[in-house]
């Protein structure tokens, strides 16, 4: 057996928890798997797991050789598909972060047509509005949403949504209707993310205004927000794909629409040294294909 495979193999191992679980997907015996895994420590000189007859526990070094050999798989699979570019029916697995309202709202109903499109192609799907570490932690692609910090990331653009400041009619009862963006100085306003200062822009006679708000109630996803604004706690400045259905039922009225904000692009991110892998090319070309057709 290869280093390549030892490689596959302590892997396969740590995903599966176990090593008769990784015996029996690999089709090998759990004493060839376990016998493997000791020449492989041997040759290192290093303990990658400590066993017990209950659990598997990976050790530092074992879990920083777990990284750096999944790097090394993935780059592996993405050098024979790129010679392979003749087959028809792409295979492999995608690892995938993407924002969580946006993931339940959306990818939930597109990837099943992707799966079922390419057969031979599985999908690990992690939904997080944190911002992940692609190449630290592993990760083929991330859909991300917004301005971009600078990387050296391939970014794709997928598509456009429209950002739209709501709130519910009964907090207008009480509050007033804010008439200009600085207005809202005055208002209990809902806010994204954990930034300490949160800034709101918008377009006035073309020109970029940035507005300083405040607001009680803080939280890092956008439908939880939406909630809170339905419920009458405060303002909100949010994607249409997010609260185009309150808006359409009522539950939101816009506010603001002379000052609209930019709207907010929705990108597939990638590293550059995976532009050569089939595999993000089809699932980046199915979602700028799908996601090009949706109304946002």
């Amino acid at each position: 057996m290869s280093q390549l495979e030892d490689m596959r193999l302590f892997v396969t191992v740590l995903e599966c928890k176990s090593f008769t679980a990784a015996a029996e997907q690999s089709g090998l015996s759990k004493q060839f798997v376990s016998r493997r895994l000791m020449q492989l420590e041997a040759r290192l000189g290093v303990r990658l797991i400590n066993r017990s007859t209950r659990r598997l526990d990976v050790t530092p070094l074992g879990q920083a050789y777990y990284e750096s050999a999944k790097k090394i798989l993935r780059e592996v699979e993405d050098a024979e598909q790129a010679i392979s570019q003749q087959r028809a029916t792409p295979r492999g697995a995608l690892r995938l972060s993407a924002p969580m309202s946006f993931g339940t709202l959306y990818l939930s109903t597109l990837l099943p047509g992707f799966l079922e499109r390419y057969p031979e192609i599985s999908i690990e799907l992690d939904l997080s509005d944190r911002r992940v570490d692609m190449l630290d932690e592993g990760y083929d692609m991330a859909v991300r949403i917004g301005v971009l910090a600078d990387s050296s990331l391939v970014a794709r653009p997928l598509g456009a949504s429209d950002m739209v400041t709501c709130c519910s009619p009964s907090y207008l009862n009480r509050k007033g209707t804010p008439q200009e963006p600085a207005d809202l100085a005055q208002h209990e306003c809902l806010l994204y993310g954990h930034s300490k200062s949160v800034e709101w822009v918008y377009r006035n006679q073309g020109q970029p205004e940035r507005i300083n708000v405040r607001g009680r109630y803080r939280v890092n996803n956008g439908e939880l927000i939406g909630d809170a604004a339905v419920a009458g706690l405060g303002v909100a400045l949010l994607p249409t794909f997010i609260v185009g259905r309150h808006l359409e039922s009522g539950a939101l009225v816009r506010i603001l629409d002379d000052f609209r904000p930019p709207p907010l692009t929705i990108y597939a991110l990638y590293p550059q040294h995976r532009q050569v892998s089939l595999l993000i090319r089809v699932f980046s070309n199915y979602l700028h294909e799908t996601l090009s057709q949706t109304r946002f």
